[in-house]
């Protein structure tokens, strides 16, 4: 991984993912939004008790995906994503995501929003 692809990481940004159909073993390609606190790369979502997110479920089925960077440096990266479940870890995940994203509603967050942490070769080293 090249120092380019390092400094991206280290930054939140928009980015797309690819996953693996849960139930349909198709590619599904999303855009959202990534993380990086204290060198650790997340995925999150807006809390939505109506419904489980696609992408959560295909991560869940099959953690292997592939990051793509789209901004000034570009890549495709293989990726595996680890679902947070634990109230205990995601509490303080979701603390800075809240404050990342000026929200306030916390529990809302911690009970019905998705968090996944994300491990690519090479990052951080």
């Amino acid at each position: 991984m090249d120092r380019a692809i390092r400094a991206a990481l280290d930054q939140g940004q928009v980015i797309d993912i690819t996953t693996t159909g849960a139930k349909t073993g198709r590619l599904r390609r999303i855009v959202i939004v990534l993380h990086n606190f204290d060198g650790h790369l997340y995925i999150s979502g807006v809390p939505n008790p109506a419904r489980k997110r696609g992408w959560l479920a295909n991560v869940e089925a099959n953690p292997a995906l592939t990051v793509h960077l789209k901004g000034a440096e570009q890549a495709d990266l293989p990726a595996t994503g680890r679902v947070i479940t634990d109230p205990a870890e995601r509490r303080p995940i979701f603390e800075k995501v809240a404050r990342a994203w000026n929200r306030t509603d916390i529990r809302a967050m911690l009970e019905h929003s998705p968090l996944i942490e994300l491990m690519i070769e090479g990052y951080p080293a």
